[in-house]
């Protein structure tokens, strides 16, 4: 379903030709902005979003916009702002944000509104209850009353039926534990002392299903035999995030050390070695 708004489309003109120095080269910008954000079903034509044919995004996509948007802070400022006066020819002119759920529901701190005849009543809000923030994006209503009712009617099952765990906590803890655990076989290696690093966690907080806490399970998968020279940064294995046999998340596992293979005098060491022991023995 597509998404238009219809606020300041004067002042978006001026802006995207101030920018840019005209509203197609403004639009060039945008599109390689969303190439950026890796949006698939994402064009821009215009800078105001007045129907356009070839100007047009998706539900997820819009929140993906809204979720970089938010993390700008100018932005973030301007759309939790409720009222705001400003002077317009000397004369103080109150202007009032046309987000109903703003300062009416527990935890909303934006986004935006918008109508045109084609995309109808639309309503992208951001909310933050505890730990959770969450981008709800309603499109596509035929009143105002009906998207604010079905944006509470998502935000509030959100809320009542996920909650965030600590997977980064949860994966840590867990590694601690292979790293404990694990032997290896280095064949023909200097020794068997291979040292293991993670791939870069950045999960960190993720949301779960209430009723599915109990299967998330962390899956390691790591090879115990390894056969030398075994170089640095070599990955040896997986570990991976499951809930209800789903993968939601996957690092792999790497050597953090060099193991050379064995040389002659290596093999003659060895052989001195067990030697000594041998007749020490005897």
């Amino acid at each position: 379903m597509d998404f238009y708004y219809a606020h300041g489309n004067d002042a978006a003109v001026a802006l995207a030709e101030h920018t840019a120095g005209s509203i197609e080269a403004f639009a060039n910008l945008m599109n390689k902005k969303a190439e950026e954000l890796k949006l698939k079903d994402t064009h821009f034509v215009t800078p105001h979003g007045l129907d356009e044919e070839e100007h047009y995004t998706t539900a997820y996509e819009l929140a993906v916009i809204a979720n970089y948007a938010l993390n700008i802070d100018k932005i973030a400022q301007i759309v939790k702002t409720k009222t705001y006066t400003v002077s317009i020819n000397n004369s103080a002119k109150n202007l009032k944000n046309t987000n109903e759920l703003l300062g009416y529901l527990d935890g909303v701190y934006g986004v935006k509104t918008g109508f045109t005849n084609g995309a109808n009543r639309c309503l992208v809000t951001s909310v933050k209850r505890d730990n959770m923030d969450i981008i709800c994006v309603v499109l596509g209503a035929d009143t105002k009353k009906d998207r604010t009712q079905d944006s509470i009617k998502l935000i509030e099952y959100t809320y009542s039926n996920f909650k965030m765990i600590d997977l980064k906590f949860m994966i840590e803890d867990e590694f601690d534990d292979l790293i404990e655990t694990s032997k290896f076989n280095v064949i023909k290696g200097v020794n068997n002392d291979v040292q293991l690093k993670l791939e870069e966690n950045n999960i960190g907080l993720y949301p779960v299903k209430k009723d599915n806490i109990k299967d998330v399970i962390i899956e390691k998968e790591i090879q115990n035999e390894l056969i030398s020279p075994v170089e640095k940064d070599t990955e040896i294995g997986k570990l991976r995030v499951k809930i209800e046999d789903k993968i939601i998340y996957e690092l792999g596992i790497y050597t953090s050390n060099d193991i050379p293979k064995k040389n002659v005098l290596d093999y003659y060491k060895e052989f001195i070695y067990n030697m000594s022991s041998y007749l020490s023995i005897v």
